[in-house]
């Protein structure tokens, strides 16, 4: 079939591939990763480790998971932190119950036990949508609150109902300083990236989308809806559980379930929100734009010399953080990603041959 593109005639799946920058992204890629692996470990402080880039890398995990399910399959879902939270009290409960094990496979057991978890309040998405669906996962939220906070077993038979982990022991060495912590995240973050963008592509993908767009067209040629839907929750749900253990071991150390509250769910959501349903790299921008904008809100009025103090500080923080939030959807609904993918295009950015 023939059509124009950009003034030329396509007739082939090889010359429409040649319409998308594939070794410049490569490029943007690479260099992200440099400065990732190298000029980061150089020149950050322990301050910029510990309060900006491991809770980053651990929230754009999450909003990764958050992404799969409701921006690449269309299932809503406000009980993000609900899984965050069974992934942190299932990696605890495994560390200091079988210590013997390794802090990767306690990392890996607790997104599976995510996984069944999700897979359970995912049941509902195979009868209701929209709103509904919203709502449903919104009680696993609540109920996981009350589960963590009423049954002692899960905390050790706290009386406070927190928690505090062991030393974290990789390898028979202690990976403590926030160095060592930044590039434990930074390796599992890159390599659960790859995977979803692996997973998008692949036929399993394919029918989250086609589920996500019209799920009656999907059952005629030929996908299950069922299987893709609950999948969804399945995958999306193992990636949130790795980023809730990440998040209670290597970024908190110690927490009660306050920590993975109905907050942490609006955050996430808005994070797949601002960075771009359906995109893997909207789901770093949005986390970048949740974690950057509000340090860079609160230093605005030390720049101009305005004394105001903590408290009304922290009020416009979150009365702009708001309108910029509004402004934005309304601006680009489709996120930072499409902001993104619209500078490539008109600003011509890569000049290098495809």
């Amino acid at each position: 079939m023939f059509y124009r593109e950009n003034g030329q005639y396509k007739t082939s799946y090889k010359a429409d591939q040649a319409l998308f920058p594939i070794v410049q992204d490569r490029i943007f890629i690479g260099l992200v990763m440099v400065i990732a692996f190298i000029v980061i470990p150089v020149f950050a402080s322990e301050y910029l480790f510990r309060a900006i880039f491991i809770p980053f890398l651990i929230l754009a995990l999450a909003a990764i998971g958050l992404n799969l399910l409701v921006g690449y399959c269309g299932q809503i879902s406000l009980g993000t932190g609900a899984f965050m939270m069974v992934g942190a009290y299932a990696a605890y409960n495994l560390a200091i119950r079988i210590p013997e094990l390794n802090l990767l496979v306690v990392f890996l057991l607790a997104g599976f036990v995510t996984t069944i978890v999700g897979m359970a309040f995912g049941i509902p998405s195979l009868r209701i949508k929209g709103l509904y669906l919203a709502v449903a996962t919104l009680a696993a939220q609540f109920f996981m609150d009350w589960l963590f906070s009423r049954v002692k077993w899960f905390t050790n038979e706290s009386s406070s109902g927190a928690v505090s982990v062991p030393e974290l022991q990789l390898f028979g060495f202690l990976w403590n300083s926030p160095v060592q912590k930044y590039f434990l995240v930074l390796c599992i973050v890159a390599l659960f990236a790859l995977i979803a963008r692996n997973l998008v592509r692949s036929n399993i993908g394919r029918s989250w989308m086609a589920t996500r767009d019209m799920d009656v067209a999907a059952e005629i040629i030929g996908i299950r809806p069922m299987y893709a839907k609950l999948s969804a929750f399945a995958v999306s749900s193992f990636f949130v559980g790795v980023a809730g253990a990440l998040w209670g071991f290597v970024h908190l150390g110690s927490w009660e379930p306050a920590a993975f509250d109905v907050n942490r769910s609006f955050t996430l959501i808005f994070m797949v929100i601002i960075g771009g349903l359906g995109s893997i790299l909207g789901s770093f921008l949005g986390a970048a734009f949740i974690i950057f904008l509000p340090i860079v809100l609160n230093q605005i009025p030390a720049f101009f010399g305005i004394p105001i103090s903590t408290a009304t500080a922290a009020h416009l923080e979150s009365m702009i953080f708001g309108a910029l939030i509004i402004f934005f959807l309304i601006v680009e609904p489709h996120g930072l990603a499409r902001l993104w993918a619209i500078a490539k295009e008109k600003l011509r950015l890569w000049p290098f041959p495809h």
